[in-house]
């Protein structure tokens, strides 16, 4: 914590619109945190965002965020191509940091970005929220408690159709292979992926088929996958980003049961078993990021352990580049 003021102030590298209402105001909103500081490669927008979000500080320079001495903590939320250039200088100066998720464009870059807060025991979180989410913390209640016995094999399916960006070639770096080979998979389906061993455990195998349907962008558009947890649980995905409705429905099926929720979408989380039947819609917060960062207040206080750290995150980025077939 800080030693003058009693209160962690945090900086953001990438000041865009997923930090507008979706992360950013959860560090103001959180108690014991400030966020101090913005950066973003556009002075003018770094500006207008700091006077909106009643920041002190902007600018269009990480290094004036990373080596503030005013600044104790980091929140990475460029695109994830700069997760290892910016997370790195963040591990040198020693200061503790969440980065967007995916945590990297692959398991190598997530690694070396591990090992580097590892080597200076420095807290590193990764901001799959959804680990923190209430909806979701239910569907773990339900799991742990026992209602559908032993889940034997978990399903994914998640579909949407081309977006007016991706049918009029419009730049998007989360279709820009050179940021996100997976294209959409890294962006929405890393938090599924995530989800799921926070709900079944570590996943020990996976494997996969990625290929491009559409020649809309150079990332992959149409991505099935296979994968085994550590406790026998058996699981299968598909991610098709060009059909004609869109769609976002997970089972996990148990000996005794059967548990149904979407992953990105707010449909009600349905439970089907012998000792319980249940159908709960619970909405999330506004900014989504809210239960995250309270439980990293947490952490840092001591005596938690965040569920989403380097170590979990790092995880995720091995089971998607098994899918992907990158190693």
């Amino acid at each position: 914590m800080s030693k003058n003021l009693g209160v962690l102030r945090w900086g953001i590298i990438g000041c865009g619109n997923v930090t507008e209402v979706k992360s950013g105001p959860a560090y103001n909103l959180t108690e014991g945190f400030e966020l101090h500081g913005v950066m973003r490669r556009n002075l003018e927008k770094a500006q207008d965002y700091a006077k909106r979000h009643q920041v002190p500080f902007s600018t269009d320079n990480a290094s004036e965020i990373i080596e503030n001495p005013n600044i104790d903590a980091i929140y990475i939320a460029t695109p994830p191509d700069t997760h290892k250039f910016y997370g790195l200088q963040v591990a040198k100066a020693g200061k503790p940091c969440c980065i967007e998720k995916p945590m990297a464009p692959n398991y190598n870059d997530s690694l070396e970005i591990y090992q580097a807060f590892q080597k200076k025991k420095l807290p590193l979180f990764i901001a799959y929220y959804r680990r923190s989410l209430p909806r979701f913390l239910e569907v773990k209640e339900w799991l742990d408690n026992g209602y559908i016995g032993a889940v034997r094999h978990v399903r994914w399916y998640k579909s949407r159709s081309a977006s007016p960006m991706d049918l009029s070639g419009e730049y998007n770096w989360r279709t820009d292979k050179r940021i996100a080979a997976g294209g959409y998979f890294d962006d929405l389906a890393s938090h599924g992926l995530d989800l799921f061993t926070f709900l079944l455990g570590a996943i020990k195998d996976a494997s996969g088929f990625a290929i491009n349907q559409q020649g809309l962008y150079s990332a992959y558009d149409a991505i099935t996958g296979s994968w085994i947890h550590e406790n026998g649980t058996t699981g299968e995905g598909s991610w098709v980003f060009g059909a004609q409705e869109r769609e976002d429905k997970v089972e996990l099926f148990g000996s005794k049961g059967v548990i149904r929720f979407s992953v990105l979408d707010e449909l009600p989380i349905e439970l089907q078993s012998e000792t319980k039947n249940e159908s709960l819609s619970i909405a999330h917060p506004k900014h989504l990021h809210q239960y995250h960062v309270a439980n990293m207040k947490k952490h840092l206080n001591g005596g938690f352990v965040h569920p989403s750290t380097g170590a979990s995150g790092l995880h995720t980025s091995w089971v998607m580049d098994k899918i992907l077939g990158t190693i």
